[in-house]
């Protein structure tokens, strides 16, 4: 029987937990992400935020914004780092036009959903989200919390 294997904590480098608050999300992909030598460094210092960060489809790529990498200060002289670049992510075609698809449907965006360490390589977790209203919220928020509740009677009684 094979086992599912986990991300580990250790590979995260970021989560953007403000997505699931703000989306249901539908459909997940893992994507490749065109980075520099100095982005890559800062990751590696556990330097990245991807709070903000949304995907924006462009002429068949797929494009992220509003990742927020804090540069070393140890980077070189020579370069002028942007920290809110846009950063080109890498997908198949299939993917692309399944992305292309969702987006054109009303109410369905592509946000950033983490950001991890896959074979030395940074992999970004995108999910087609369809939005949230603030009722959905509020009864997402009462359910995390009558399982929290649950558990803690459960401790208690066993």
């Amino acid at each position: 029987m094979a086992k599912s294997k986990k991300k580990s904590s250790e590979n995260t480098i970021a989560v953007n937990r403000k997505a699931r608050f703000d989306y249901f999300i539908e459909q997940r992909f893992e994507a490749g992400i065109v980075l520099e030598g100095w982005e890559v460094k800062s990751l590696r210092a556990g330097k990245g935020n991807i709070a903000d960060s949304y995907v924006l489809m462009k002429d068949g790529e797929a494009w992220l914004i509003g990742a927020h990498f804090i540069p070393l200060l140890t980077a070189s002289t020579h370069i002028h780092p942007d920290p809110t670049r846009t950063r080109k992510l890498l997908l198949n075609q299939r993917e692309l036009a399944t992305l292309f698809n969702a987006v054109n449907k009303k109410g369905f965006t592509v946000v950033a959903l983490s950001l991890y360490w896959k074979n030395n390589r940074v992999k970004v977790d995108i999910g087609i989200g369809r939005g949230k209203q603030k009722h959905d919220k509020r009864e997402t928020e009462k359910d995390r919390q009558w399982n929290r509740d649950k558990a803690r009677i459960m401790k208690h009684s066993a």
